[in-house]
């Protein structure tokens, strides 16, 4: 992609690509891109269209059942607890969404000529709007979506899709010091999770990051929770990821989603002293299971 990039660029004259990118107001770099966009579309014609729909991974349909899906989000939507809001989120966030709170590299994400992107992680947009509520007010803010997304890396293996669904929390509250928040936190999730999972749950910790919560988790979480709650100390992923310590949802030795405590409605909010909390899991290997 970089390559084919800087070929462009350079067939074009110097400064363009300044001109593009600072010297355009997003309305007006919107018209033109709209404009070309209109034209090439125009262009299609029915044979190209049924090429591009058997051959373009981003819009081959899933080899998910829906029916199926459906049933496992009833299922979901049925152990969620009151303390949690519901929110349908829109499949499209503002651009920028993913890469400006988290180290996320923007070509992981399909952008739009809008000013959007199109929905990759239902914890990101989950966590913009716990910080609008935690603006206006509101104390301790518990949110779930379950939301189909796309992302652009390609995925290796069968059956995988560059579209799937994940069904998200995310939790924000203001610190009150010695991890009490966190553990507050923490210990919905994982609730939730195992109701979710039943006996067979497999929910582990790693801590990226020395704090107090991991005495929490010892005098405060798992007496709290009554089941096992394992500290996974070979875990390096998502270390960069998430701030502090991460988490692993899995049933039967089959990895389900994951999770873990970020800075993103801190960096939002502009106040260190905001806590957040998310975790999810694919529907999909979820239903694919029987869980």
């Amino acid at each position: 992609m970089g390559d084919v990039s800087e070929r462009f660029w350079a067939k074009l004259p110097d400064g363009s690509r300044d001109a593009l990118v600072n010297g355009l107001s997003q309305s007006e770099l919107q018209s033109v891109l709209l404009d070309v966009t209109r034209e090439r579309a125009a262009a299609v014609k029915p044979a190209r269209l049924l090429q591009r729909w058997t051959q373009d991974r981003f819009v081959a349909p899933s080899a998910a059942d829906p029916r199926e899906l459906v049933q496992t989000q009833q299922r979901l939507w049925g152990l969620l607890p009151d303390a949690f809001a519901a929110v349908q989120l829109s499949p499209v966030a503002p651009l920028g969404t993913c890469s400006a709170i988290a180290p996320i590299n923007q070509h992981q994400v399909v952008s739009t000529i809008r000013g959007t992107e199109v929905a990759s992680d239902p914890t990101n947009e989950l966590a913009i709007e716990a910080a609008v509520r935690r603006r206006a007010g509101q104390d301790r803010v518990h949110l779930a979506a379950c939301q189909r997304v796309v992302r652009a890396q390609p995925f290796d293996g069968p059956g995988m899709s560059a579209h799937f669904e994940l069904f998200a929390l995310v939790s924000s509250a203001r610190d009150t010091g010695s991890c009490r928040t966190e553990t507050e936190l923490l210990i919905e999730h994982l609730r939730f999770w195992h109701a979710v999972l039943g006996d067979k749950a497999e929910l582990t910790f790693t801590a990226f990051k020395e704090s107090a919560l991991r005495e929490r988790i010892e005098d405060t979480v798992r007496p709290a929770l009554g089941v096992p709650f394992t500290e996974d100390t070979e875990r390096t992923k998502s270390a960069n990821y998430y701030a502090g310590t991460g988490l692993g949802i899995a049933r039967d030795g089959e990895g389900l989603g994951d999770g873990g405590f970020t800075t993103w409605t801190a960096d939002l909010l502009g106040d260190a002293k905001e806590r957040c909390l998310t975790s999810c899991i694919s529907t999909e290997r979820l239903t694919a299971i029987g869980a």
